[in-house]
């Protein structure tokens, strides 16, 4: 498949951008020191294609996709360490989908009134925060970039994913499938996508280099397809199957039915 890229861009004022560095403008030196004059927004629209998702087939939902962009022409700045949340609320997983940066913290704040128990042994970084009880909260840092899938040992139906990213320049795409990624200096990239439902292979037949300009990018439209994704039964953290139900009241401090 090949993308045709716009020919044309949002730009900034060229003749104002010149002056900058002739008398009565501001000297080179102070240019370097204006990241806006020199890092620009790179956004765009993503749509899932041949989904056998409800949400997706009827309401058009095209959340969750991680676009990232990997620096070719330059190191990769130092990573800023964040903390956020993924909250545990109705037995989910909220958001269900995110990115941080690598060395970020992600919180898993129990507002439910049962216990749970998020976890993740397979891929990206493996943790298990044991089981919590309600109105409390279990935090995490991760240090290996990758994909980490979610759990909880409790309630099979639960299910997240963290793309811990080696890079500060990356977004999760909205419901509308339109995604922005702020403040990315002007240079060669690759850009990569991670989607829960699509294949590896499929995935890197979309990666591209592009070039950002000293200005804003809009890319074309990206299509992911979901064609051959079969979805497989987790097991729990001790790689058993899960009970076909499960009993909240069996945990000390949860609710009797």
């Amino acid at each position: 498949m090949t993308w045709r890229w716009p020919t044309c861009f949002s730009r900034c004022n060229r003749a104002s951008f010149g002056r900058l560095g002739r008398p009565g403008g501001l000297p080179y030196i102070a240019l370097l020191m204006i990241p806006s004059l020199i890092a620009g927004t790179v956004s765009g629209t993503v749509e899932l294609t041949n989904s056998k998702d409800a949400a997706v087939r009827k309401h058009r939902d095209y959340s969750g996709v991680v676009i990232w962009l990997e620096p070719l022409d330059k190191p990769v700045p130092a990573m800023i360490a964040r903390r956020v949340e993924m909250a545990q609320r109705d037995k989910q997983f909220l958001p269900h989908v995110i990115a941080i940066e690598l060395g970020s913290t992600v919180a898993f704040p129990n507002f439910d009134p049962i216990f749970h128990n998020a976890f993740s042994n397979f891929s990206g970084q493996p943790f298990d925060v044991g089981l919590y009880p309600p109105r409390t909260s279990r935090a995490v840092t991760f240090t290996h970039a990758g994909i980490v899938r979610v759990f909880c040992n409790i309630h099979s139906t639960m299910s997240a994913v963290i793309a811990v990213l080696h890079t500060p320049w990356f977004a999760v795409s909205q419901p509308t499938g339109k995604y922005t990624i702020l403040n990315v200096p002007s240079g060669d990239y690759q850009l990569h996508l991670f989607h829960e439902r699509a294949l590896q292979e499929n995935l890197q037949f979309l990666e591209r280099r592009i070039t950002l300009p000293d200005a804003d990018l809009t890319l074309p439209l990206i299509s992911i397809t979901e064609t051959g994704f079969l979805p497989v039964p987790h097991l729990n953290k001790f790689g058993k199957d899960y009970p076909p139900v499960a009993s909240d009241s069996t945990y000390p401090g949860a609710p009797r039915r």
